[in-house]
């Protein structure tokens, strides 16, 4: 069996090891070698990765390194019949082409919600306490204080919308209680009052939390409807002087419509840390946002040292049962063509 993954390299680590990286490959070369399979690692992603995939039974692909596979790909890809995409979120891989190929999809499910969580409340306080250019001050020698405080702001008070309640979105409010702020969520399917109460939220409709918060954090999966889901209109009808955070995915907000929004000042700030397309390019608009009004970062929030030891554990245990002819657990699964 062959099996291909493909990564970011390991690149400007130093002599510490990255795990997810194409070099180190989470670690599965013995394990698939010992058995007689053979692993191809690469941080390919054109002509050169296609020639791998011909005769590819698995693909392995990560969604910070992502390989989009539509259905000319993947009907290049014969013999393909597994992806595993090495974290959360698969949305690189169209569904509907997946199933009619027969080609299961499934992802490492739980395995960067701790990490993602922290990182969402992380840029939160970046933007609203403006860190960013107060850690560039320091940095470039300066000390104008009086610049850096008047833009500065407590979170304790504030209104948080939280766009999806999911793992990653509920982690988040639990996090959050403790600023004393006044949490919002926005959910296709609404959480249970015991739930809300523990978490510390309140349901809203989509509208009324965009008019309401302060700040913003889209913590929901790339699907039909969240396409651009914060267009022109509604990134205008958020407050003004509001903070906007993007963990989840790029295309949930509309990329010009956004640099419209925080050039205009009409929000404080933008940080994101997904982007579309993947790996982002060097010219893209999203990293020329004016100067103290962003933290961007490269879709590195789920991956910690703990997230890629789940991550590796969890690829591990499904290329087993692909092996051994298992089946795999039900909650990692995301395309099943048998069902």
């Amino acid at each position: 069996m062959k099996v291909v993954y493909v990564s970011y390299p390991q690149s400007g680590s130093g002599d510490v090891d990255v795990p997810a990286s194409a070099e180190n490959a989470l670690g599965l070369r013995s394990f698939l070698e010992s058995g007689g399979h053979e692993l191809v690692a690469t941080s390919e992603t054109g002509e050169a990765l296609d020639r791998e995939l011909a005769d590819a039974e698995v693909l392995i692909t990560t969604p910070f390194w992502p390989v989009y596979l539509d259905e000319d790909r993947i009907k290049r890809a014969a013999n393909l019949s597994l992806v595993i995409t090495a974290g959360i979120g698969s949305d690189h891989t169209d569904p509907e082409t997946a199933k009619q190929h027969g080609v299961t999809v499934a992802e490492v499910t739980g395995s960067n919600v701790v990490s993602v969580a922290e990182h969402n409340v992380l840029q939160i306080l970046a933007l609203v306490r403006n860190f960013v250019p107060a850690h560039m001050e320091a940095r470039e020698g300066g000390w104008d204080v009086a610049k850096i405080a008047a833009p500065s702001h407590d979170l304790e008070g504030k209104t948080v919308g939280i766009v999806g309640l999911g793992a990653i979105g509920a982690r988040t409010a639990l996090r959050l209680k403790g600023f004393d702020v006044r949490m919002l969520y926005y959910a296709n399917h609404r959480r249970s009052a015991g739930e809300e109460a523990s978490l510390g939220v309140k349901y809203a409709r989509l509208d009324t939390l965009v008019a309401e918060s302060d700040v913003i954090c889209l913590a929901l999966p790339l699907m039909d409807g969240s396409q651009a889901l914060f267009g022109p209109e509604r990134l205008q009808a958020m407050k003004p002087g509001a903070w906007l955070v993007n963990t989840a995915r790029g295309a949930i907000v509309d990329r010009d419509a956004l640099v419209e929004a925080v050039g205009s000042g009409h929000l404080a700030g933008y940080a994101g840390d997904t982007w579309y397309p993947q790996p982002a390019p060097a010219d893209h608009p999203w990293r020329s946002l004016p100067q103290g009004s962003e933290a961007m970062t490269i879709h590195c929030s789920g991956m910690t040292r703990e997230a890629q030891d789940r991550i590796a554990e969890g690829v591990h245990e499904m290329l087993a049962a692909h092996l051994d002819g298992r089946a795999m657990p039900e909650d990692f699964i995301v395309v099943d063509p048998a069902a």
